[in-house]
C-alpha cells in the first residue's frame, strides 16, 4: 500500500496526530483542542508552546473552522486507506449557561435541578468543562452554598452534588480565587466539620457525603493560613479521627491522614489529636495491616503525637503499642523504619520508666534495635538506635540479646 502523506498542517504542534478539533490561540498557532487545554491545565506558565510567547489566563481558543472542514473532507477521500473519520467537536461550555445555573442556587426550588446540571457537566468533557466552571466562579458558589447549609442547620439537600462539583472544579479554579474562599472565615472548616459528623447510623447517602467532605477537606488544608490551622478544634479532630474509624474507602482513609499530618505541626494541635483518640485509633488502624503507604503515614502521626508527653503516655497505655512499632522495623519501608525508632528514641529519653525498659526488653523492640545496627541503614539511623542502647545499657546489658559491643560506653 502506498504511504500516506499527510499535510503538516493538518498536525498539531503538542500531540503531533491530526487534530480533530483545531482551535487557534492569540499567537496565531493551531492546536489540537483538547492538547492545548491539557498543556494549559498542567502548565504554570500560560505560554505558547511553539512561540513561546506569554498568554492572558483567561485567553480564548478560537476554532478553526475552515481548517477542520478541510481535515474531515481529506480524512473521507483516505478513508479507503484506512484513514478513520475524525468525529464533530461537542460544543464549548457557555458561561452565560453556567452563570445563570449558579445563580438557580438562591432560588430554592431551583436548587436541586441546578446541581444536578452542575454536576453532570463537570463530568461529561470533564476537562474542558471543569476548566469553563472554574473560570465562572462555581468554586466559590459550591463553597457559599454548602456553607449556607451549615448555617441554616440540620438541612443537608445538595450538599453532597454541591461537594463532589467543588471537588471536581477545585483543580482548575483560580488559586488565588480559591484561597481567598477558604480563609475569608472559619465557616467553610466548619461547615467540613458538620458534614463529617452528620448522621451516626452512616446510612449510604451519609457515607457518600462524608467520603466527598473529607476528599475536599483534605484539598482545603493545603490552602489554609497557619492561623486557621491553630484554631482548630476538639470536634474537628473527632470527625476525622472517626472518618478513619468507619472505613468509608482507602481514599477517604488516606485523606483523613493526611489532613492529621497538615495539623501536626502546631503542639496545640497535637495535644487535642491525642484527646480526641487519635493515638489509640491510628494503633488498632496499623494492627490491621493496612497497604504500605497507610503504613507509612500513621508512623509519620505516631512520631509527631510522641512528641508530647501525652502522646507518649498513650502509646505506653496501649497494650500492643511499644511492640507494634519495633514489630514494623526493617518490614516496611525506609520511612516506616526512621519514625518507628524515633518513637522509640523519644520514649527512650523522656518516658523510660524501669516498667516501660523492661517491656521494650520483652516485645523485640530492643533486640529489633541491634538488628537496625547490622542492617542495611543509614547511618543516621545506626546513630540513633545506638544512642537509645547506650542510654539504658545499665538495665540491658545482662539481656541475651544484647551484643556487648554494642552497648559499651565510650571511654
Amino acid at each position: 500500500m502506498e504511504e500516506i502523506q499527510i499535510p503538516e498542517y493538518f498536525i498539531c504542534p503538542i500531540s503531533l496526530q491530526i487534530m480533530k478539533d483545531p482551535v487557534t490561540v492569540l499567537t496565531g498557532i493551531t492546536y489540537d483542542r483538547e492538547s492545548i487545554e491539557q498543556w494549559f491545565s498542567t502548565t504554570h506558565d500560560m505560554s505558547c508552546p511553539v512561540t513561546k510567547q506569554a498568554l492572558p489566563r483567561d485567553n480564548d481558543l478560537t476554532p478553526n473552522h475552515t481548517l477542520r472542514r478541510l481535515i474531515q473532507q481529506w480524512c473521507k477521500e483516505n478513508a479507503t486507506n484506512g484513514v478513520g473519520l475524525i468525529p464533530t467537536p461537542k460544543l464549548t461550555l457557555n458561561k452565560i449557561y453556567v452563570s445563570g445555573l449558579v445563580q438557580d442556587l438562591g432560588v430554592s426550588h431551583l436548587q436541586a435541578n441546578a446541581l444536578k446540571k452542575l454536576e453532570a457537566l463537570a463530568l461529561e468533557n470533564a476537562q474542558r468543562n471543569r476548566r469553563s466552571m472554574g473560570e465562572a466562579g462555581v468554586a466559590k458558589a459550591m463553597v457559599l452554598f454548602i456553607v449556607r447549609c451549615y448555617k441554616e442547620g440540620a438541612q443537608r439537600n445538595g450538599v453532597l452534588e454541591a461537594l463532589r462539583i467543588l471537588h471536581h472544579v477545585w483543580s482548575v479554579a483560580d488559586d488565588h480565587e480559591v484561597k481567598l474562599i477558604v480563609n475569608g472565615s472559619n465557616d467553610f472548616l466548619e461547615s467540613l466539620t458538620w458534614v463529617l459528623g452528620c448522621d451516626p447510623e452512616m446510612d449510604y447517602h451519609a457515607i457518600l457525603m462524608k467520603s466527598e467532605a473529607i476528599l475536599v477537606m483534605k484539598m482545603a488544608m493545603e490552602v489554609i493560613t497557619a492561623s486557621q490551622l491553630e484554631r482548630l478544634n476538639l470536634e474537628f479532630f473527632k470527625n476525622i479521627v472517626m472518618v478513619s474509624k468507619e472505613k468509608i474507602s482507602q481514599e477517604a482513609l488516606k485523606s483523613a491522614l493526611h489532613v492529621l499530618i497538615e495539623a501536626c505541626p502546631w503542639g496545640r494541635n497535637r495535644m487535642t489529636m491525642v484527646e480526641s483518640g487519635a493515638m489509640f485509633q491510628l494503633i488498632d488502624l496499623e494492627l490491621a495491616r493496612p497497604e504500605r503507604h497507610i503504613t507509612e503515614l500513621i508512623f509519620n502521626l505516631l512520631a509527631n503525637l510522641c512528641g508530647c508527653a501525652d502522646g507518649r503516655a498513650q502509646l505506653l497505655k496501649h497494650a500492643g503499642g511499644i511492640a507494634l512499632v519495633s514489630k514494623r522495623i526493617l518490614r516496611v519501608s525506609p520511612a516506616t523504619d526512621d519514625r518507628a525508632v524515633h518513637i522509640l528514641s523519644l520514649i527512650a529519653m523522656f518516658s523510660a520508666t524501669h516498667e516501660v525498659l523492661l517491656e521494650m526488653l520483652l516485645v523485640g523492640a530492643v533486640s529489633k534495635i541491634c538488628m537496625v545496627m547490622q542492617a542495611d541503614c543509614t547511618a543516621h539511623l545506626k546513630k540513633k538506635v545506638k544512642g537509645i542502647l547506650r542510654l539504658h545499657s545499665n538495665v540491658w546489658n545482662n539481656s541475651p540479646c544484647i551484643a556487648v559491643y554494642l552497648v559499651t560506653r565510650p571511654r
